[in-house]
């Protein structure tokens, strides 16, 4: 909204530079596995970190840019890194919410362990495969904007959250892509599923048996978009990419016979 108002083309916050409803470059503070690691990561102590963003800055050529942080020596702090001008404008955060606004959002910060990212879900699980990411749909009106103007932000639980972490382990992510395909019509069985997986999300195989007559293009499809889903929804992972590949064809209850391996395969 602030950035709305003021006509800013990019936002640096905790670590990442955002445009519109897309995250350009950078790594989010929220990710480090510790408040100081959040605190170096958000002002760009790390030289590749910190060069892969100001290489995004000087691709987007911004006229204006908005630097988010928790006090004025760390926006300068962030400035200064990235080698952007002096601020022109200090906006204070007593601006733009208010008393009780701000006691509730520390509120669910400390009992919740929420923040907030300035961007929609879609982009923000891109970069936070495994965490639990909420959508923020907030209407707002402005004077810039006949009629008011959606905003799309996003929730997450940050890992240096005092909540505690979780994790995942491959075989479960296989077991619930198995019963995802496994419940698609015209899939006869699921053969294996591998799952390669790293902090930015997993990928898949998965090797099934399609019933006799059953179209081959339609089915995969519909078996990777269901495989997707369904790991996505109850894991909160980042599914990069599931291939399916066909290996044996059901030949039906008549012959017991299934035919031999190859098949077809879908990315």
């Amino acid at each position: 909204m602030v950035a709305h108002d003021h006509d800013v083309d990019v936002i640096v916050d905790d670590g990442l530079l955002i445009q519109g409803s897309r995250i350009l470059a950078g790594r989010s503070a929220k990710r480090e596995p510790t408040r100081l690691a959040a605190v170096r990561r958000a002002v760009f102590s790390d030289p590749e970190h910190r060069e892969q963003v100001k290489a995004a800055l000087a691709a987007a050529r911004p006229r204006r840019v908005l630097v988010l942080g928790t006090s004025r020596e760390m926006v300068l702090r962030i400035v200064r890194a990235l080698e952007l001008p002096e601020p022109s404008r200090w906006i204070s955060i007593y601006d733009v919410a208010t008393p009780d606004e701000i006691r509730q959002a520390r509120r669910v910060r400390r009992q919740q362990g929420k923040h907030v990212i300035p961007a929609p879900t879609f982009e923000v699980k891109k970069s936070f495969s495994g965490y639990l990411v909420d959508p923020l749909r907030l209407f707002y009106r402005s004077q810039h904007a006949r009629g008011g103007l959606l905003v799309e932000k996003s929730a997450v639980r940050p890992t240096f959250s005092s909540m505690g972490r979780f994790f995942i382990a491959e075989h479960v992510v296989a077991a619930i892509a198995t019963r995802a395909v496994s419940e698609v019509e015209g899939i006869a069985g699921v053969l294996r599923v591998r799952v390669n997986s790293d902090p930015d999300g997993v990928d898949l195989v998965v090797e099934v048996v399609v019933r006799r007559g059953a179209p081959l293009h339609g089915i995969l499809r519909h078996a990777q978009l269901e495989a997707i889903h369904m790991v996505e929804h109850m894991t909160a992972l980042n599914v990069r990419r599931v291939d399916m590949v066909a290996r044996r064809v059901d030949l039906g209850h008549e012959t017991g016979e299934a035919a031999p391996d190859g098949g077809g395969a879908f990315d």
